[in-house]
């Protein structure tokens, strides 16, 4: 995906931010926790659900992070796709998870957060393992003058994309993109435009005055 402001300096001082065996959340198709697997198991073979978040950050002028997948990723390595993604662990609740993540992933410290829809999909990576999710879907506002600090083994590139450029993006098909970042950014563009719109209408923050709205029914 070639542009010409597109970013591939890393900072090699980042540290693991995962490992395979970290505790996720399994849970049912209404998000009732079920127990908890180690990372590794949950996502062989046809995979295991287990809770999860993803999410959208835009900055001021409305335009979309996106990035490619570290190369060391078992599943979907360098494909491009959303912000940010991952799980909540154990006893963590998902705002405090994806502000955890925002952080680790992006270097982002401070976001204003908006948790938008929830679903469910299931996705084989060939042979190597599965996504089995009942994703949280969240948009993100990166406040005026906030910087992005790219993890190294996390993101091999990213770059900033207006809307209309991810449209065409999806369009041409040309793009190798995760499934879950397609499917979401239908939502996005279609049942879940007005809600979109209506948050990025709210002015960007500056950075010493952000807050998060997270419905207290999604802590753990």
């Amino acid at each position: 995906m070639p542009r010409s402001d597109i970013h591939t300096v890393m900072f090699p001082e980042s540290a693991p931010v995962s490992h395979a065996e970290e505790p996720l959340i399994l849970v049912d198709e209404s998000d009732r926790i079920l127990g908890y697997g180690a990372k590794r198991s949950v996502h062989e073979g046809r995979g295991r659900l287990h809770r999860a978040f993803s999410v959208f950050l835009f900055d001021h002028r409305e335009r979309l992070l996106l990035h490619r997948r570290g190369s060391l990723k078992p599943l979907w390595p360098n494909y491009w796709t959303n912000s940010c993604c991952s799980h909540p662990r154990r006893g963590e609740s998902l705002d405090i998870a994806v502000r955890r993540r925002l952080r680790e992933e992006l270097g982002v410290s401070q976001a204003t957060l908006r948790r938008l829809y929830s679903f469910e999909y299931h996705a084989r990576f060939g042979d190597v393992g599965s996504e089995h999710e009942l994703c949280h879907v969240f948009l993100a506002r990166l406040p005026r003058g906030a910087s992005i600090r790219a993890h190294r083994d996390e993101i091999a590139e990213w770059g900033w994309y207006s809307m209309g450029e991810v449209d065409a993006l999806f369009a041409a098909g040309k793009t190798p993109l995760t499934p879950w970042c397609r499917q979401e950014w239908q939502a996005l563009r279609g049942v879940k435009q007005r809600e979109l719109r209506d948050f990025l209408r709210q002015p960007a923050a500056p950075e010493s005055a952000l807050q998060t709205t997270v419905p207290p029914s999604l802590l753990v």
